[in-house]
Parts: C-alpha cells; structure tokens; sequence
C-alpha cells in the first residue's frame, strides 16, 4: 500500500510539473513554425542641431580634410562605381563616397534625386572619400 501511495504521488508530481510546463510555455506567447526573414526597420530621431564639433558642408572643403572630420553634404549621387562606392557631386565638385548597404534604410535615388549624407573623412596617402553613415532625402 505504501508502495501505491508512493508511485501515485510521484506520479501526480511528475503531471503537476508537466502541467506547470506547458502553462509557462502558453503564457509566454510567441510565433512556433517556419520564419522569413523581415526587413529591418530602424527607428529614425536624434539630435537635429547645432555642433560643437565643426561640421564641412562642402565637397571642396572636404576634398582637402583631414581623416575623421564630420561632413554633411547636400547634393547628388550620380553614379555607382563599385559594391558600396559612388560619386556623389554637389555645387563645388565630386567625391567618391562609401554607403554601405545597410545605411540606405530603404531610400532609392536616381542621379537627380537631391540627398544629404551624413559622415566623415576617410583619408589615405592621396585620396579622400567620404563613409557615410547616414543619407536622407533633401527637403
């Protein structure tokens, strides 16, 4: 009889954890199946201000910079010139430009589509190009 009381406690135990189980998996909700890959949407905000930090606005000047400096231009990407390289031209010249693929947030534009990119200076031996970390469409 001790043995029947013993198997029928453990037994009940064994349901009650089970039972405690699929309540804590029911009550955390979720998708369970096959998954497809969403599009990234990225919150957009920030600061829109003024810099303590100086800021070139021009292709000229930042065809002359030193490495790391901030840029924001306003202008046109014209053409692409490689995976994540293309020129972009504003009212005082062009400059090769990097944007990588997933700092276009879902923006297409065409070589008379009027941007501003956001980012800095990235100087070698000779040749200046400018990392962009962000490109907006201009007002």
């Amino acid at each position: 009889m001790k043995k029947l009381l013993v198997a029928s406690a453990i037994m009940f135990s064994s349901m009650s954890v089970m039972a405690a189980t699929q309540s804590t998996q029911s009550t955390q909700g979720g998708f369970n199946g096959p998954t497809e890959a969403a599009p990234l949407v990225q919150a957009k905000g920030g600061f829109n201000g003024p810099s303590a930090v100086p800021v070139l606005n021009t292709v000229k000047a930042a065809s002359h910079a030193d490495d790391n400096v901030a840029v924001e231009l306003t202008g046109y990407v014209i053409s692409s010139i490689g995976k994540e390289d293309y020129m972009f031209k504003d009212v005082t010249g062009e400059i090769k430009i990097e944007i990588d693929h997933k700092d276009w947030h879902g923006i297409t534009v065409t070589p008379t589509t009027k941007v501003i990119i956001r980012g800095e200076v990235d100087k070698d031996w000779t040749v200046r190009t400018i990392d962009v970390n962000t490109i907006a469409l201009a007002q």
